[in-house]
């Protein structure tokens, strides 16, 4: 899957847009050192999923339950959710 290199940009050489092209779309990352385990500790608190709103029906005592447990109860209903959803998924 090769891409185009657009050879409009001023800063670059001849030299470089054709290293660049030779690389196919793929990076150099040869020279590039092993990432630490530690740095993907909270990678998963960068992922945003689109949320889209829904009209829920909650038993009154589920309901009083989560927002004893967080003021923000819809977070907590979603939070509970995925948790299930991915321990579904494996």
């Amino acid at each position: 899957m090769s891409k185009e290199v657009s050879t409009e940009h001023p800063d670059l050489t001849q030299a470089q847009l054709a290293e660049l092209q030779g690389l196919d779309g793929r990076p150099d990352v040869i020279d590039l050192p092993e990432a630490p385990a530690e740095n993907w500790r909270y990678a998963h608190r960068l992922f945003k999923p689109r949320k889209e709103a829904i009209s829920l029906r909650v038993d009154a005592d589920v309901l009083d339950w989560l927002k004893r447990r967080s003021g923000r109860y819809q977070t907590e209903i979603n939070h509970i959710l995925r948790e299930k959803m991915e321990a579904d998924a494996t």
